[in-house]
């Protein structure tokens, strides 16, 4: 797992709607960089609707919201469309994004076990610095203590 205090990885990656996004590229802005399993599942889909509708908050707080998976951009796109997300959605298909930031673990579901995303959020202020972490993000109430990390900036 990434550390508070560290800076924070730099990448580029596809994002839906086409082209790419380079993470150092949106400084000065802060950025909520959350790491989810997979598109269009109950959680994931929970917690994109959670930050698209805090969206025009972190907005008017300096911050970009992304999130990533290793989903494919024509799949990010028909989740954004199914369910009207606002957020950015970024595919990390190789999962380099994902294992330089310490996300991709071992998980185990029905006594089964298999390489995954945990469920994370990182927030990188205007320099690039990792500020906070959230692991096993637990979706009810996550998105407004984002806002409020984001805030407390």
């Amino acid at each position: 797992m990434i550390d508070t205090g560290s800076p924070a990885p730099d990448f580029t990656l596809p994002r839906d709607g086409g082209g790419e996004i380079t993470l150092s590229a949106l400084r000065p802005k802060a950025v909520v960089l959350y790491f989810y399993p997979k598109d269009d599942t109950s959680g994931c889909t929970k917690e994109a609707i959670a930050f698209t509708e805090a969206l025009p908050e972190f907005e008017a707080a300096g911050a970009v919201v992304l999130g990533v998976s290793k989903d494919s951009v024509q799949k990010h796109e028909k989740f954004r469309d199914k369910h009207d997300l606002g957020v950015t959605l970024l595919s990390d298909a190789e999962s380099d994004v994902c294992e330089r930031y310490g996300v991709f673990k071992e998980k185990s579901m029905y006594g089964k076990t298999y390489m995954g995303i945990e469920r994370t959020t990182v927030l990188i202020d205007g320099e690039g610095i990792v500020r906070q972490v959230w692991p096993k993000v637990k979706v009810p109430g996550h998105a407004e203590a984002v806002l409020e990390a984001v805030r407390g900036l």
